[in-house]
């Protein structure tokens, strides 16, 4: 064997060496690499499952429940690189800093983008229930990556990005099953405030959805310039009835029956005098 190649000779047996040293922190790395391929596959459909039961949008679905995925892979890969001693500061510090360049430009985007995802995984609300958000009251039609599109009661379609929904006091209306009527009215002073607590509570009654408890109320609250002022609080439940409708019929109810037992409901009279 020649002087030259006893060099190259000793270079391959310390290659040899080294593989055999690794050999075994390389086939855990990949026994590790393959078994985190098959958690995240198992990560991925329960996250699309779960998805699918708060939206219909195909979009966020497909969307988020990739970006599981690869996060899993990533975080495999960097543990399979790990065992096998390979040195990921400089690679994640580079990592980083890009990471913290392209989010300033799009901070925008990706709050609105966070947001999303956080809403679609905290779900203060559903599709098709009904929220009150960033001054707009209707019935959500989507949750997006981006925004939330409600339907509001006079038919506009609104659209709110995600950020500010997930910032802003959320009223979930269509979660709340049982909810409060209010009533204001007024009597005129000669009537007995007795009877028309009485003669309130009667015809609120057979309102269709009334609940028993809490029981209804009525309560004066102020001496007005010609009546006497009250209000009446009575507990719906919104499975049988809506709002408006509870509202409109306890409304009707009370003026019967105050006009049938005789209780006045005076009107304000302004007379005006000329001179001559």
């Amino acid at each position: 064997m020649t002087e030259q190649a006893q060099p190259l000779l000793s270079v391959l047996e310390q290659l040899v060496v080294d593989f055999l040293n690794l050999l075994p922190s390389l086939i855990a790395a990949l026994v590790v690499f393959i078994i985190g391929l098959y958690a995240a596959s198992i990560i991925r459909r329960v996250v699309r499952k779960r998805l699918e039961q708060r939206t219909k949008n195909p979009q966020p679905i497909d969307l988020i429940s990739q970006i599981t995925y690869w996060l899993v892979v990533l975080a495999v890969a960097v543990i399979s690189l790990q065992m096998v001693g390979f040195n990921l500061t400089a690679f994640l510090a580079g990592l980083g800093i890009a990471g913290f360049a392209i989010g300033f430009a799009l901070q925008d985007v990706s709050k609105n983008f966070i947001a999303g995802l956080l809403l679609l995984i905290q779900q203060p609300f559903n599709v098709g229930e009904t929220i009150e958000v960033s001054g707009y009251t209707g019935q959500v039609l989507t949750i997006d990556i981006r925004a939330t599109q409600l339907r509001t009661l006079d038919g506009r379609i609104v659209l709110i990005p995600n950020g500010d929904v997930f910032v802003k006091p959320i009223t979930n209306f269509s979660q709340a099953k049982f909810r409060r009527i209010e009533i204001n009215s007024a009597v005129a002073y000669k009537s007995d405030p007795a009877n028309v607590r009485q003669t309130a509570v009667q015809a609120i009654s057979a309102i269709p959805g009334l609940r028993d408890e809490p029981t209804p109320e009525v309560w004066f609250k102020n001496f007005g310039s010609t009546t006497l002022d009250l209000i009446i609080y009575y507990w719906i439940d919104t499975s049988q009835t809506t709002l408006a409708a509870a509202k409109d019929a306890g409304v009707e109810a009370i003026k019967e029956a105050f006009e049938g037992s005789e209780i006045g409901m005076p009107s304000t009279v302004q007379t005006d005098y000329l001179k001559q």
